[in-house]
Parts: structure tokens; sequence; C-alpha cells
């Protein structure tokens, strides 16, 4: 099991399992378009100032939060009336790799590990992103945890990935910002986990969760 501090033992990994947005991809783009981007134009629609808006989502949001519909941009599609798959494209532009990620990648590649990538985020918001970033591109594959019925911090969502694309837990590395993803990945036997600290690159980093941790994935380049 990794350790925090404790350097990668990449001659014991086989498969590299990524997180996509907050690992490879800049979470400030999401922060900014759920925490302002859509409450500013919901609100536009419905006469309400920005914050006023923002104040009168922030509930609706929350209560989804931990399920599947919370990455859902079909869900909030119909929840609030708006067309997020065209206003996610409209943005699409401000989709950034985190520095460093590419490189990554392409490291891995080098080294011969399998490249999987395993995203919360809705098959139409990762094809968005692709449009724009060419993040499928540099993978071996990929997969929405919306094609196993359960997000990845659900323990369900485990077996169902492992019997589409079989793994060696034991052999395997998991890179998430999400702390309650690795803890699940842990709890099914994942062998390596690293937490990314700095999703958001305007934000401060988050505090280490006890797992090995880099503020961001251009480090293990």
């Amino acid at each position: 099991m990794s350790r925090p501090g404790a350097a990668l033992p990449w001659t014991e990994i086989d498969d590299v399992l990524i997180d996509m947005d907050g690992t490879l991809l800049d979470l400030a783009f999401d922060n900014w378009f759920w925490l302002e981007h859509v409450p500013r134009h919901w609100g536009a629609l419905r006469g309400l100032g920005a914050a006023e808006a923002a104040q009168a989502l922030q509930p609706r949001f929350a209560a989804a939060r931990g399920r599947l519909d919370w990455y859902c941009i079909d869900f909030w599609s119909r929840e609030l009336e708006v067309d997020l798959r065209a206003l996610t494209h409209a943005a699409g532009a401000r989709v950034r790799w985190i520095p460093g990620a590419e490189q990554f990648l392409d490291r891995l590649g080098q080294l011969g590990k399998g490249r999987v990538l395993l995203t919360n985020a809705h098959p139409a918001t990762l094809a968005i992103k692709d449009a724009f970033a060419g993040v499928v591109a540099r993978l071996d594959a990929a997969y929405s945890s919306h094609d196993f019925g359960a997000p990845k911090e659900d323990a369900g969502f485990w077996p169902r990935f492992a019997a589409a694309r079989p793994f060696d837990p034991a052999r395997t590395l998991l890179i998430d910002d999400n702390v309650a993803v690795l803890e699940a990945a842990r709890d099914y036997g994942v062998g390596w986990l690293c937490q990314i600290r700095r999703p958001d690159s305007q934000q401060p980093a988050r505090a280490s969760a006890g797992f090995h941790g880099v503020d961001s994935i251009g480090e293990l380049a």
C-alpha cells in the first residue's frame, strides 16, 4: 500500500488509473463553470443576480453530492432547464491541462504502463473536453463511471469496472484528487494510491489525507 512521502515503485505497477478533472485537467474550469457561470446563466433567465442565483442553487447542488446525478450533465440540464451540453461546449476553450500532465502520460507510455482514464464525468462532458484538450488520444482506454451505474466513490463501482476492464488491484495505481474515491479504491484492494492535493491551480493545495500525495501530477513525470 502506498504511504505518504514514499516513492512510487514503478516496477510493481502495471496499470495506472487516472482521474480527469483535477488530475489531468485543471479543476479551475469546473469550479468556475458550476460556481459562477451556470448560476449566472440560470439566474439571468429568471431575473436573478449572480449572487442570488448561486445561493438559490447551492442546496440543490448539495443534495445531489455523492450520487451519480452530481456528475450528470443531463440530470442538471433537466433540473435547471438549461442546455448544459451547449453551455459547456461554448466554454470549452477554457479547458486546460494541468502543467506536466501530458508529459506524465507520455512517460507512462515509455515505461509500458497501462494508461486508463477513469472519470466520474458524464460521457458527454468527457467528449466535449476531449474535443478541446485531446485527452483520450494520450491514453490506452477511457471509462466514465456513468457506464457502470455508480460513481467511483461507491463500493459498487469497482467490481463492475473490473468486470469490464480486468486488472490486478495489487499492481495498480490510482491517481485522483477525490479522497472518497481513493478510500473506496483502497477498500477494494487497489495497491497504490496517489492524492492530487492541488486540483485547482487557482486555489491553495489541500491537506494530505494520509495517501501518497503530490500537488500536481506533473511532479510524477
